[in-house]
């Protein structure tokens, strides 16, 4: 039988009728002809409730017991989705992730997939089920214990599925029914993409689009997994959703296919530090090992071209990085100073700043794309005060405040709601 790996999310599974309403989906692909194998999320806001009662019960955990405590909230969906399709007539079974089993590695909170052998579902689906449900987010580590894939890991859980049994497709259910242009909160001409590729999809992933996890269409770029984004609450079709492929699947790219942004971003800039060989190295490594997640880097010549301290040339150093990572980062460039390992005259921190970013395959081909994006910003005067590229990207770091605005005159200036 073909087969077909469907993902259900939190707000697709929050109570016992949206369960009900994902398993009626989950029926009628049955009745298509596919062997289904279902991923599902815990139910809206129980994953924050079980963090919460295990920082309530202990402040220093054991990371072994916070995933055996956090994963529980997925083996409860997984249950009662199994319970609703039996009584709608439909063979299927729960599997939580240790009896796939899901072989991960041992970073609690955070392990990342090794292997999904095949044999045990196999011989479920040889026996009769259709259907598979199987708690996402979730595997069992080298030494037996429970381990968590981190936030956004059904996504995840659901592309790796596919992979290992070569499904037909991977459809992620969702609040939203599909991919946009850019958020439609944000610009009312917002427009629907039937198809993008895996690169751009990743790019916007990364960029702050919360509609894919970044792990998920990594994976999915790398073992060519067709996913499709659509909506829980809507009545859906073959030609439903956003399909992300192959860029060969799609017969002509636009220039530019989003814009994404991020709102919580900081910038911070280290004045007059020596302008030498292993700086960067000096300032960066400090960085990684205090887990700082450094985006947006541009070094330049100091107002000063000369100090008189280092008896030699002299820079200064930008980089932005999450806004609730700002304190680590200051710690360790302090602890850095005073180590010796650099010197600065002075930190400065903007903590209100956002990042734009236009993204599309066809930049590859087309030329002035760079161009038509500081065009469209400077015609609503805003400032740019970093700029970052890369063969499908152009990204900039402004004042937070103008965020909206440049993300509205981006989605104009490259005319965006035209298909």
């Amino acid at each position: 039988m073909p087969l077909l790996v469907m993902k259900f999310g939190g707000t697709s599974v929050a109570d016992l009728d949206r369960i009900a309403n994902a398993a009626k989906k989950v029926q009628k692909e049955v009745e298509r002809g596919y062997d289904v194998i279902v991923i599902v999320s815990a139910m809206s806001g129980k994953t924050n409730e079980l963090v919460g009662w295990v920082e309530g019960t202990s402040k220093l955990y054991d990371a072994r017991e916070y995933d055996a405590v956090v994963a529980s909230g997925e083996n409860v969906t997984a249950g009662l989705m199994a319970l609703r399709l039996q009584e709608m007539g439909v063979p299927a079974r729960s599997w939580q992730g240790w009896q796939v089993p899901i072989n991960t590695t041992s970073a609690h909170s955070a392990a990342r997939f090794v292997s999904i052998p095949r044999e045990n579902l196999d011989a479920k689906f040889a026996e009769g089920f259709k259907v598979a449900v199987v708690a996402g987010f979730q595997g069992i580590s080298p030494e037996g214990r429970i381990t968590t894939l981190g936030r956004g890991g059904s996504d995840t859980t659901a592309v790796a599925f596919a992979a290992a049994f070569g499904a037909e497709r991977c459809d992620i259910y969702t609040d939203v029914d599909g991919v946009y242009t850019t958020d439609p909160r944000v610009s009312n001409k917002a427009r629907k993409l039937d198809k993008i590729a895996f690169e751009e999809m990743l790019e916007l992933a990364s960029l702050g689009a919360k509609v894919l996890q970044t792990r998920s269409v990594e994976l999915a770029m790398r073992y060519k997994v067709r996913l499709r984004v659509l909506s829980s609450f809507e009545d859906t079709d073959e030609n439903s959703g956003t399909l992300v492929c192959d860029e060969e699947e799609i017969m002509e790219s636009k220039v530019v296919s989003g814009v994404a942004f991020s709102r919580e971003e900081a910038k911070i800039t280290l004045f007059t530090i020596e302008d030498r060989p292993g700086v960067a190295q000096a300032i960066f490594g400090p960085l990684a090992e205090a887990g700082v997640n450094v985006d947006m880097i541009v070094q330049n010549i100091s107002e000063k071209d000369y100090d008189e301290r280092h008896a030699g040339a002299v820079t200064d150093m930008t980089f932005s990085c999450p806004v609730g990572q700002v304190e680590r980062a200051k710690k360790a460039m302090e602890d850095a100073k005073a180590r010796g390992e650099i010197n600065y005259d002075e930190l400065i921190i903007d903590t209100e700043v956002a990042k734009v970013s236009v993204v599309g395959i066809g930049m590859r081909s087309h030329a002035g794309v760079a161009a038509r994006t500081f065009s469209a910003l400077a015609a609503e005067g805003i400032n740019i005060k970093v700029i970052a590229t890369s063969e499908i990207k152009i990204s900039v770091l402004i004042d937070r405040k103008y965020m909206e605005l440049a993300v509205q005159a981006l989605h104009d200036a490259f005319e965006l709601e035209k298909a």
